[in-house]
């Protein structure tokens, strides 16, 4: 009997040997192991609401011309933009008016919407000038790192930061994301990222959160500790600052165009060895999520195995990493 069972067992780790042997052929097979980064013809233009005229967008390769670019993806948010909008243009004209040197854009990258999320946008294009809001149409839904990937690469800041569409973020506290990053890299050309971060929240901060959504975070963020990224406690923050120099190695290299890029981002930025800080941000939960708690965090959660025995396997590499060598 115990021979048998010993047989059994050496058969079922046979089997379970040769599953994993045939994944990984598999994998190394059908990936790539660089992004493709698919840009169709129209989504390399912005229209001027005042001119009626398309215009082509600037390149993350060029030199900056001004400060800071801010980076909105979009999908469907009609309700919820215009709040975000009033709060962050209210900031950075205040903060232009104040401080000579500090100049600014907007990108709102629609990602596929079939709402009025591209007329709404346009609206404030219209009020505010192309030179200061410029909206990006993809003409089909990539994702939410895909759409942050497409406006960080036709971004003209020396700094670039993406946020959210729900405005959960008080857009004030980019002011100490901007002093945590100058305080790691002071130049656009140096590498560094600033991180919104929810785990190291202030006295005044604000983070309500259900019960359920809580257990879920949690295991999400041990997932996240075993596969991915061990040095940011907050991954998935949508407020995150990087310099030039960073945002064209990381959005080069990025491969997840959906939920779990912030993970694979930070995960690229630990294996590049990029200087990152965390900042604590007041953040309040806003309805409207696009998101189904549980089945959005099963996916992710295996989206981040999926992206560690990628890289582990080889199957994936960093497009920055080969750069460097060459």
């Amino acid at each position: 009997m115990l021979a048998l069972l010993l047989q059994l067992f050496c058969y079922l780790v046979a089997f379970i040997l040769a599953t994993v042997l045939l994944m990984v052929l598999v994998l190394l097979y059908k990936t790539k192991p660089y992004p493709i980064i698919t840009r169709h013809k129209d989504e390399k233009f912005y229209l001027d609401p005042k001119t009626i005229k398309t215009i082509e967008f600037p390149s993350l390769d060029e030199p900056p011309t001004l400060e800071l670019s801010v980076i909105v993806p979009a999908y469907n948010e009609e309700q919820r933009l215009p709040a975000m909008l009033d709060e962050c243009l209210s900031f950075l004209d205040e903060k232009a008016a104040r401080e000579t040197e500090f100049s600014y854009e907007v990108i709102i990258v629609s990602d596929g919407s079939s709402d009025a999320t591209v007329s709404v946008a346009l609206k404030y294009s219209k009020l505010h000038g192309a030179d200061k809001f410029r909206v990006l149409e993809l003409v089909q839904n990539r994702g939410k790192g895909g759409a942050v990937r497409l406006g960080m690469l036709s971004a003209r800041g020396r700094q670039l930061l993406f946020a959210d569409a729900d405005g959960a973020t008080k857009f004030a506290d980019y002011d100490k994301l901007a002093e945590a990053l100058t305080s790691l890299a002071p130049e656009w050309r140096h590498d560094g990222i600033a991180i919104g971060s929810r785990a190291h929240l202030e006295d005044e901060s604000i983070a309500t959160r259900s019960f359920f959504r809580t257990i879920l975070m949690h295991g999400f963020h041990t997932l996240v500790w075993i596969f991915a990224v061990r040095s940011v406690r907050d991954t998935q923050c949508g407020f995150k600052l990087f310099t030039r120099a960073t945002a064209r190695k990381l959005f080069n290299s990025l491969h997840v165009q959906r939920w779990a890029f912030d993970v694979e981002l930070l995960y690229l930025a630990e294996r590049l060895r990029l200087p990152m800080v965390e900042v604590a941000v007041r953040w309040t939960e806003i309805d409207g999520s696009k998101l189904s708690p549980f089945w959005s965090w099963l996916q992710m959660g295996i989206d981040l195995f999926m992206i560690w025995l990628r890289y582990l396997i080889g199957a994936w590499r960093i497009a920055a990493s080969q750069k460097k060598e060459n």
